[in-house]
């Protein structure tokens, strides 16, 4: 962009010039405020400075050309529009400078209130208010306090203690009891504490109070509290965030003021009604702070009900409009009702479900958009036991239920103690006042997060249903006591360390640990519960959406099951096959002592007896499977790792044999089974003798397992049942090594299917780079591929994955080299180009050649539309998460269809 096109460039728009859909340019924030003011909706003037600003200031560290401009003829014309001057002295108009990423990060980033207050327009500003000299100076407190904090690095809590000493000097526990002359004293003292920091006396001009405010908000978008928020909700870090500049209204000039934010809907269960949070003679970040504890929306309606009605009206308005749960914050300015802020409100995983098939009914949209509102992350949580409960579990206190869950944990009290445990293994349960955004290191690293203020729009609450982490808010009862690392409630002291368990849907607080029982989801998923017959509406909400998500979908979705009563447990969640069998898990246990046999045979006679002893156990194994599937087809992944790994470590084996051998002791066995494991020992395993290399190694260890599938399948087929075997060659890199295995296993298949009807198809398990890139080749002896994305991607990056993800991944993340570890969600870039060419490939040599994937990533949410968008047949996970692959295989499905029609 050229110097003049840069001066050109639009970079703010007044809110009458936007709309929902810039939400890319404008920020969720001003885009909606630009909604609801061509909505007609009582929405304070204003103006929006882009994203595009805001990439531009971070990139240059410095405004881009002619935004400055802007920003002033912006600010006139909204002075025109109100009939005043920002800080004017005489009847100022003050402005709140607010950020709006396109996605919501509630509490990340920054706000300032009440910019243009000075020394001479507090008084104005009294004056205006009609000689409420209170009003004024707590506004003008207020702004000291943000600015400092906020824009020039204040520390927060020297504000607080000023404040706490005035409130004891007055004899009280709220701010509400400060008159005009002891607000007049704390302003003083919150200067003086920002000369001390800052080196400066607070500015007095108007402008420069609003530059810095927005070039603070700009610079919010990098604080490491946003950073640590964007990375846990992968939201793009080159986004940038919006600023917007809003004319004041004031919900803190007395009984008849006040603010509160407002759900359509029931943010934790989904259910139709009045959800929200009022708090009389305040402004907005009182309520989200959690300082003051609210009322329920409800009472507005005594307090207020012009207000109330029409509050009502808006909120029916915009749920039509938008056609989903609403997020809505508001201002009452003396009976004067002002819409601040709506955007689709964030909710739990049970809500969400609820909320879909609620819209349904009412015609609002249809079961593809219903299917796009949820997700597979939200399904899992719904899949997590609840507490167990009865007469030996009674509640200590009792708070809202603001984000549902069962968690227990040893109690904590700052973020820092949080992470410090959890990183040490520990389950906690994260206690505080109320929390504020410097405590999200300590959120995440939290089973759960229990507060004694703030209500279900709390910080706290907000938050933890955004990340689902089970959270119980306002639990007045409980004092909490930091310093001293304890909290009292009914009677008793609970310390650091001590165990509690809190319960996010009823809000109840318990002393100990409480025992859990299965969700009603999972019962509905193993059969166990009629939904039909369910009273929960989440049950029937699952219910319905799955029954189209499996209507919808083209991906099958497998299992990884390896023994009999995995395969049972994956067909009751819903599996229409197993994916990957894996073969090696059968030889652990009792049958050890045969393959240590198998790996110390000298002569072909000993090797073929220890082969011989394990065939039958190998071929009750798979009839036990192929049961339990009746006629799904079976994928059977011949024994994969490295030998080694059924053998004794060779250092500890040393040692022992050392010990042994000074004592006198026969240790004639263990000194054959020492030179075995010295002989197989590898530098680096993983990459030695392995998978399809053990096979052409060691004769007859391929056969015998084909030998075992091949009879298993017949067994069954022959007993009245259907077996479908595939079986699948690991570590392939090369055509001739699965062609010298395919051949070797068709003589057995032949000799032993005979004319039973059985059909065993011959595979391989693509998870070398190099047989994704030579898949043309590999495709003309496979009928089928099973992309293994775990190996595939330890040999695509370079990484041992029992390894790397201790050892330097948590730096990978905080760097923002990666958003998420590669291992839990495919990277499309790199391993997910080589599944894409080998696919392409693979197909065109085989034409109708089957593919799948079975390593963990066919059940992450976002791998499974990956393996949509490539074309694959089927994705296997574990079976827990099958429903999960399942429903996210029906929103690709749909979401493709939308793109194409659009």
């Amino acid at each position: 962009m050229t110097a003049q096109e840069t001066v050109d460039h639009k970079y703010v728009y007044d809110f009458a010039e936007g709309n929902r859909d810039l939400k890319d340019l404008l920020g969720g924030k001003g885009a909606n405020l630009a909604e609801m003011t061509n909505l007609g909706l009582p929405v304070p003037p204003g103006f929006t400075i882009t994203t595009e600003a805001c990439q531009a200031y971070l990139a240059t560290g410095r405004e881009p050309d002619g935004l400055a401009g802007q920003i002033e003829a912006h600010l006139e014309s909204l002075e025109r529009g109100m009939g005043r001057r920002l800080g004017d002295p005489h009847d100022p108009l003050l402005v709140s400078v607010r950020s709006g990423a396109k996605f919501s990060m509630p509490g990340m980033m920054e706000t300032v209130l009440n910019v243009g207050l000075n020394d001479r327009s507090v008084v104005g500003l009294a004056a205006q208010a009609g000689g409420n000299e209170r009003f004024a100076w707590d506004s003008y407190r207020r702004l000291i306090q943000m600015f400092g904090k906020t824009v020039c690095e204040v520390p927060g809590e020297e504000f607080e203690h000023a404040l706490d000493e005035a409130k004891r000097a007055r004899g009280t526990t709220s701010d509400l009891d400060l008159d005009a002359d002891d607000l007049r004293g704390l302003v003083d003292a919150y200067k003086k504490i920002f000369l001390k920091h800052t080196g400066r006396d607070f500015p007095q001009e108007p402008r420069e109070q609003l530059d810095l405010a927005i070039r603070a908000v700009f610079e919010s978008w990098n604080a490491e509290r946003a950073v640590l928020y964007r990375r846990q909700e992968r939201i793009p870090a080159d986004l940038g965030t919006a600023v917007n500049v809003v004319a004041m209204v004031f919900g803190n000039l007395g009984p008849d003021s006040g603010t509160g934010v407002a759900f359509t809907r029931d943010p934790a269960s989904g259910a139709q009604g009045i959800y929200g949070d009022y708090l009389a003679n305040a402004q907005g970040e009182d309520v989200v702070a959690g300082i003051r504890n609210t009322v329920p929306l409800q009472d507005l309606e005594r307090l207020d009900k012009r207000s109330y009605d029409e509050l009502l009206d808006i909120m029916a308005r915009l749920e039509g409009h938008y056609r989903d749960l609403c997020d809505i914050e508001f201002t009452i300015e003396r009976g004067k009702l002002w819409m601040l802020q709506t955007r689709v409100g964030k909710r739990t995983a049970a809500a969400a479900f609820v909320i879909a098939g609620q819209l349904v009914d009412e015609g609002l949209i249809d079961l593809d958009e219903a299917l796009h509102r949820v997700n597979g992350a939200q399904l899992a949580q719904l899949m997590f036991p609840r507490f167990q409960l009865d007469h030996d579990f009674e509640p200590v206190a009792r708070g809202v239920g603001a984000s549902p869950g069962a968690a227990s944990g040893k109690v904590v009290f700052t973020s820092a103690r949080a992470v410090e445990l959890a990183a040490e293994g520990e389950a906690v349960i994260l206690v505080r006042r109320e929390t504020n955004p410097d405590d999200l290191n300590g959120m995440i690293a939290a089973k759960g997060i229990l507060t004694s203020r703030g209500g279900k729009t709390s910080h706290a609450a907000v938050v933890a249903r955004g990340m689902g982490k089970t959270c119980v808010s306002g639990a007045d009862e409980i004092d909490v006591n930091v310093p001293a690392k304890r909290f009292t409630v009914a009677g008793q002291t609970v310390h650091e360390g001590d165990v509690v368990s809190i319960d996010g849907t009823t809000g109840k607080v318990y002393l100990g640990e409480v025992p859990v029982t299965p969700s009603e989801v999972v019962r509905y998923f193993e059969g166990t519960l009629d939904p039909d017959e369910a009273d929960d509406a989440l049950v029937k909400a699952v219910h319905r959406i799955m029954t189209h998500a499996d209507a919808a979908r083209r991906l099958a979705v497998r299992a990884n099951a390896d023994t009999g009563a995995d395969a049972a447990r994956a067909r009751r969640f819903g599996a229409q096959g197993i994916g990957l069998c894996r073969t090696e898990h059968m030889f652990l246990g009792d049958r050890r002592e045969l393959v240590e046999r198998l790996i110390l045979a000298r002569t072909d006679t000993e090797r073929a007896d220890a082969l011989a002893a394990l065939l039958p156990l190998q071929r009750d194994d798979f009839v036990e499977i192929f049961r339990e599937m009746d006629g799904l087809p079976v994928t059977v992944r011949l024994i994969d790792p490295p030998l080694h790994e059924f053998l004794p470590p060779l250092e500890q084996l040393a040692v022992d044999v050392a010990v042994a051998q000074e004592r006198g002791e026969d240790v004639a066995k263990e000194e054959a089974l020492l030179a075995a494991v010295r002989r197989m020992h590898e530098e680096n395993p993983m990459l030695g003798l392995r998978g399809v290399r053990l096979g052409l190694v060691i004769p007859g260890l391929f056969a015998m397992q084909v030998r075992a599938i091949a009879e298993a399948a017949v067994r069954v087929t022959r007993d009245g049942g259907s077996a479908c075997p595939e079986i699948m060659v690991p570590l392939v890199g090369a055509v001739q090594e699965l062609e010298t295995v395919r051949a070797e296993a068709e003589k057995i298949i032949a000799e032993v299917v005979g004319d039973s009807g059985v059909e065993v198809l011959i595979g391989t398990m693509i998870e070398v780079p190099r047989a994704a890139l030579t898949a043309g080749q590999i495709a003309e002896a496979a009928q089928f591929f099973s992309f293994g994305t775990n190996d595939l991607t330890q040999m695509g990056w370079g990484f041992s994955r029992d390894d790397v993800e201790g050892a330097f991944f948590w730096r990978y993340l905080e760097l923002g080299i990666f958003g998420i570890s590669p291992f839990e969600s495919i990277d499309r870039d790199g391993v997910g180009r080589l599944v894409r060419i080998a696919a392409e490939e693979g197909r065109a040599a085989r034409p109708g050649l089957k593919l799948g994937v079975c390593g963990e990533h066919g059940g992450d949410p976002e791998s499974v539309h990956f393996f949509h968008s490539v074309g694959l047949d089927y994705v296997s996970c574990s079976p827990f998460r099958v429903p999960v692959a399942r429903l996210e295989a029906g929103r690709a499905a749909v979401e493709t269809v939308g793109s194409d029609s659009r």
